[in-house]
This record gives C-alpha cells, sequence and structure tokens, in this order.
C-alpha cells in the first residue's frame, strides 16, 4: 500500500516539475504570448566631432591660424629722483646721477589679421607708445609691423605686416550676437602661448564701464586673461565676432567677466584709420549728465527724461548755436534722447558740417536750435 502511494506522489511530482520547465522555456522564447514584448535593443546615437555638442575643433581650426601674438617695444624715461638735481648733490658726486634714464619695456597681446594686405586688428592700449612691434603668426614666423592708426576712445589699433601666405579671418556680418550664444576668446594668455578658452555670450551692449569712451561691449564668461588682449572673440561657427579687450578682475586673473568690442564697430574704426588716417567723428562742444529725478529736484526743476547740460565749450557748435549750462537735451533731429551714450553716440555719427536740429528744455519751455556739428578734436586736444 505504501509502494503504491509513493508511486503515485512521484509520478505527479514530476508531471508538475515538467509541465514548469516547458512554460519557463515558452515563456522565454515567445514573450508575446504572456501579452508583452521584449524591448527591442536600440543602435547607439552617434555623434559627429564636428558636431557642436562634441567638440569646436572646426571652428577653432578655422579661425586660430589668423591670430597672431603681438609683441611691442616701449622706450620710456625714467623718473629722476628730486635728490639727484640737488646742487649739494651734485657738487659730491657730479652730474652723471642727474642723466636721464632710459629703460625698455615690453608689452604682450594678441591680433587677428582681417585682410590680406595683413591689417591686423588689435588694441590700443597693447601698442600704445611702442617704438617696435613684431607679430608671431601661428605657423611660427615672426614679421615687423607698423602702426597704421589707432583710436583710443574704441582703444582699436590697426596693424600692417609685411608678409606672404597670411591666414585672413572670416568675419561676422553682423552684431546681432545673442544671449546664450557659445563663443571662444583665442589669444596668448600670460605669453604661455596660444590657447583656446569657451563660454557664452553674457551680456550685450554693456556701456558706462569706464574703459573707453565709445563702449558697446559683448560681455563673455569666456576666460580672457592678460595677453587676451586684440585677440579673436568667435563664434561657434569659427567667425570672429569681436575683438577681446579687458576683463574685470580685482587680481589680474579672469573672474568669468571679459568684455570684447564688437566686429561691426572694430571693423567700421579701422575702415575710417586706413582711408582718413584717423577716426572722424561729429562733435558739439558739451558735456551733460542723465537727468534723474533725485537731480531735477535738487535743482528745482521739472523732471523729464533727457540730459542736463552740464558745461558748453566756448565757441564750440553747441555755444554758437545758443545752447547753456542747465538746458535739458530731449532730442536731437527730433529722436528722443533716452540717455548720454545714446547721445554721445548720435552726435559722433553726424557728419561734420552738417546740420543738427537740438531740442532742449529751458525755463519749463522747449526751444528748437540748429548746431553746425563739428569734427571731434583729439583726446590729448580737449584734456
Amino acid at each position: 500500500m505504501r509502494m503504491k502511494w509513493y508511486r503515485a506522489f512521484s509520478f505527479l511530482f514530476t508531471s508538475i516539475a515538467t509541465g514548469l520547465a516547458a512554460a519557463f522555456l515558452v515563456l522565454l522564447m515567445r514573450p508575446d504570448f504572456a501579452g508583452r514584448e521584449t524591448a527591442i535593443p536600440r543602435p547607439p546615437v552617434l555623434l559627429e566631432r564636428s558636431g557642436g555638442p562634441v567638440s569646436y575643433a572646426d571652428a577653432v581650426q578655422r579661425a586660430a591660424p589668423s591670430v597672431v601674438n603681438v609683441f611691442a617695444t616701449k622706450i620710456t624715461r625714467e623718473k629722476t629722483p628730486a635728490l639727484f638735481d640737488d646742487p649739494v648733490f651734485k657738487r659730491f658726486f657730479g652730474d652723471q646721477a642727474s642723466r636721464p634714464r632710459f629703460k625698455r619695456e615690453n608689452s604682450l597681446g594678441s591680433g587677428v589679421i582681417v585682410d590680406s594686405n595683413g591689417y591686423i586688428l588689435t588694441n590700443n592700449h597693447v601698442i600704445e607708445a611702442s617704438s617696435e612691434i613684431q607679430v608671431v603668426l601661428g605657423d611660427g614666423r615672426s614679421l615687423p609691423a607698423r602702426i597704421v592708426g589707432s583710436d583710443p576712445e574704441t582703444d582699436i589699433a590697426v596693424l600692417q605686416a609685411a608678409g606672404s601666405g597670411l591666414a585672413v579671418a572670416s568675419l561676422a556680418t553682423s552684431d546681432d550676437m545673442q544671449v546664450g550664444d557659445v563663443v571662444m576668446a583665442i589669444g596668448n594668455p600670460f605669453g604661455v602661448g596660444q590657447a583656446v578658452t569657451m563660454g557664452i555670450v553674457s551680456a550685450t551692449g554693456r556701456n558706462q564701464l569706464g574703459i573707453t569712451e565709445f563702449e558697446n561691449f559683448i560681455q563673455t564668461d569666456a576666460a580672457i586673461n592678460p595677453g587676451n588682449s586684440g585677440g579673436a572673440l568667435i563664434n561657434a561657427l569659427g567667425q570672429v565676432v569681436g575683438i577681446n579687450t579687458a576683463i574685470f578682475s580685482q587680481s589680474g586673473g579672469s573672474h568669468g567677466i571679459g568684455f570684447a568690442i564688437p566686429i561691426v564697430l572694430a571693423t567700421d574704426v579701422m575702415t575710417q584709420i586706413i582711408e582718413h588716417g584717423r577716426v572722424i567723428r561729429g562733435w558739439l562742444g558739451i558735456t551733460g549728465q542723465d537727468l534723474t529725478p533725485a537731480l531735477a529736484e535738487s535743482l528745482g526743476i521739472a523732471y523729464r527724461e533727457g540730459i542736463l547740460v552740464s558745461g558748453v565749450l566756448q565757441d564750440g557748435p553747441a555755444d554758437k548755436a545758443g545752447l547753456k549750462p542747465g538746458d535739458v537735451i530731449v532730442s536731437l533731429d527730433r529722436q528722443p534722447i533716452q540717455g548720454s551714450q545714446q547721445m554721445l553716440k548720435t552726435i559722433a555719427g553726424k557728419a561734420p558740417g552738417s546740420p543738427m536740429s537740438v531740442s532742449v528744455y529751458r525755463d519749463d519751455a522747449e526751444a528748437e536750435q540748429v548746431a553746425i556739428v563739428g569734427e571731434r578734436p583729439p583726446i590729448s586736444e580737449r584734456r
């Protein structure tokens, strides 16, 4: 009796185990019988090296050969201590100590070749007062360069190098940069050799920074360090969109706030320098400041948006047109003026010798004067 129960139990156990094993094999090989499908493996997404999310090597290779290192030599006179001019000192030590002494100073910067004739854009502060300039190309050649001209009011200078086979930069045709655009700074930071840093456009149209008279900077967080000045700020296509100019730093190193001159402004300055030897701008001979509600209240005048005239140059264009200190300029050529930078650019953009209507508020009444625009004199003549 026990044997029969054992055989029955053994047969039942074997049948159940065999069924479970068969069901497992069927589900493993045909999961759709259970109402679900296996995930079809997808091929991995491969991005090309030239694609933006992976690499900007193509853009850099396109622009880097046109960026040069600029070595400028200056001869400066050392200040002679007042003690050396003292008669008693000269009596014992003679005139040798009081003779003027000169020293050679070297400055380092970068530049961008923008024309097949060898014209190079750089910063004025890189080459200012230099007696000798050498540019080193990306292929290692060192060429002498001459100063064609400079414009301290935008910090732009134009050099010309004598050489053949120069790599010319591709320039952006507009300054329509947007916040968030990818940009790269190419230059020679700290003299270590050509290097590239990447970031984005942090802001556009930056002004009133006190760097130059005419400010319309591109702000970027791409690292710009000493030696980068005059180098190229390029976009993701390898086009030059700006000339690196300044950094905001208390230590001398990059803090992620750099400024570049838009290439459209830089090339306009370059064209005038090549054609005229200088930049020709309009000028009225006035100084002013933005009229604010607080300033209007302190002066006891009604507030209105405009520029409060604080000074008028005697016999200048504005003086001849009848403008006076205390006038509030509200429009130029009947276009509203909303800030001193806008007024400066509007006047500068007017051709010398042409008339300009100036609407002012004086004694709570609006009056329109007509001024004949003069040519803006150099900084040295306005000091």
